[in-house]
């Protein structure tokens, strides 16, 4: 049976040998993100501190719609009764999010029952009580949750958001 025309053998040195120089092109590539990652830190954005509301707005299960960053960036601020992941206040339960989807940009919204956000898209659900956390579906990561501080008079302060918003290459334009 004849063989491939195109069938080139190696031995084992010639094997060996171009390991050795994928290994030296690999340790060369990373050196070259890691500076490129301490060159994106320096030149970071910072992010606006932002009030949202007042703990006197919040009921529980019931969200109130905020924007964050920027005003095209719909979330909300939610009080789950609870302390749970992020949440802030005296009770450690109040917490916000993004409601578009990370996954292709869809509207979500709250259901109280289950304190999850859905995506009507392609079913993806993500865990109020556990920062956003993916349930189920599409999306390849968590709800973006927004970085809260509450100050004296009870006013609730993004100070950031800790996943990428969806379709931005930046949180802050």
């Amino acid at each position: 049976m004849p063989g491939c025309p195109k069938l080139v053998e190696i031995g084992r040195r010639q094997f060996l040998r171009g390991g050795a120089a994928a290994a030296v092109g690999a340790a060369a590539a990373g050196a070259v993100g890691q500076e490129a990652r301490a060159a994106q830190g320096a030149a970071r954005v910072e992010y606006p501190s932002t009030r949202l509301a007042n703990i006197a707005d919040l009921k529980i299960d019931e969200p109130v719609a905020v924007a964050y960053p920027d005003a095209d960036a719909p979330g909300v601020l939610l009080k789950l009764g609870k302390p749970v992941t992020g949440g802030v206040g005296p009770d450690g339960d109040i917490v916000g999010f993004s409601t578009v989807c990370p996954h292709k940009g869809f509207p979500l919204h709250y259901t109280a029952r289950d304190r999850a956000f859905d995506c009507p898209g392609h079913y993806s659900r993500f865990d109020a009580e556990n920062g956003g956390q993916q349930i189920l579906g599409q999306a390849t990561q968590n709800l973006p949750q927004y970085i809260l501080q509450v100050d004296d008079q009870g006013d609730i302060h993004a100070q950031g958001v800790d996943e990428l918003l969806y379709g931005r290459l930046s949180n802050v334009l």
